[in-house]
């Protein structure tokens, strides 16, 4: 009995889809090396890079969406008033947040971006206990103090609050939030908000391309030509390979996973991109990591008790059976 209920309480873990567990941490793995690409179109103004951005990850999106259903997914979206105006909002953050990551990391901020990744899911917190009246765990509220500390205490020494990361942190929770209250499938969902960004980016590029700074093609050259384009894939697959993962593994190894994108993007900022990193950087993020590891421990330990709890049960039923024969 003993063994068969240890081989329960294990088989959780040891269940783990392994595709989905690949697919969550490459979308974790890639949004952490994007600096790198953004870095590599420097030349092009940042919101051009947006908008092609905006284009070409709509052509893959939606023409991967017409060729499998056609237009049902569409139709079925414009039939819910209030879902598609949840997701014209969506479109209008996310776009918001993919613009200031842009410009932030090719205006040298690339620190700033990480510590806005870092600081997203205890702001997804914050806002879930303000919005939707979640209720806090004390450990929890340990856990966003000392994120709130670690935000001060840079605040503090900067003299003005780190903007780029509280726009990143503020935005993405943002985006999460309606996400989850807007009952659609992932990918159906970034097919209608590209509907609704990609006409205004369109006009852009077609206007840049008018004379006002625009060189796609010829202007840029192959090679920036060529990442302009790929920048759309390089968008939808890490977002379609985390609505494929987060089905099919827990959400605290998601919650975890999640912490692969801004370790590398702190990472590139200091040691690809030279940014300063100093005692006073170094004392504020790691009030911010204390929170994290507080929360994910917290969160890791109340996984593992409902992991183990139902073998317990079973092993103390089996206890009493074998001593009542």
């Amino acid at each position: 009995m003993s063994r068969s209920g240890h081989d329960q309480g294990m088989s959780p873990a040891a269940g783990i889809d392994r595709r989905g567990l690949a697919a969550a941490a490459a979308a974790f793995t890639i949004w952490g090396v994007f600096p790198a690409y953004w870095h590599l179109l420097k030349v092009v103004p940042s919101m051009q890079i947006m908008a092609h951005r905006v284009v070409w990850s709509a052509v893959l999106v939606v023409g991967w969406l017409l060729w499998r259903e056609g237009w049902n997914w569409a139709r079925a979206v414009a039939a819910r008033p209030r879902m598609l105006a949840a997701l014209a909002l969506s479109s209008a953050v996310i776009a918001f947040n993919w613009g200031l990551y842009i410009w932030a990391v090719n205006a040298g901020h690339v620190v700033e971006t990480s510590l806005g990744y870092f600081i997203n899911p205890l702001v997804t917190v914050a806002m879930g206990v303000v919005v939707l009246h979640e209720r806090l765990r004390r450990l929890q509220w340990i856990a966003v103090a000392c994120a709130a500390l670690g935000v001060a205490w840079l605040t503090w020494s900067a003299g003005s609050p780190p903007w780029i990361a509280l726009g990143l942190a503020g935005s993405f929770a943002l985006y999460g939030l309606v996400r989850k209250l807007v009952p659609v499938d992932a990918v159906v969902g970034l097919g209608v908000e590209s509907l609704f960004m990609v006409l205004p980016a369109l006009a852009y590029v077609l206007w840049s391309e008018a004379g006002h700074g625009g060189g796609f093609g010829a202007g840029w050259g192959v090679g920036i030509t060529a990442l302009l384009v790929f920048s759309g894939v390089v968008s939808a697959v890490p977002l379609v390979a985390f609505a494929y993962g987060v089905r099919r593994i827990p959400l605290s190894v998601v919650g975890l996973l999640q912490y692969i994108g801004p370790t590398l993007q702190l990472l590139l900022g200091v040691w690809f991109f030279h940014e300063p990193f100093t005692a006073v950087h170094a004392l504020g993020f790691g009030a911010i990591w204390l929170g994290l590891a507080i929360f994910a421990g917290e969160g890791l330990w109340r996984m593992r008790r409902r992991v183990l709890a139902p073998a317990l049960v079973h092993n103390a039923g089996g206890s009493g059976d074998e001593e009542s024969g």
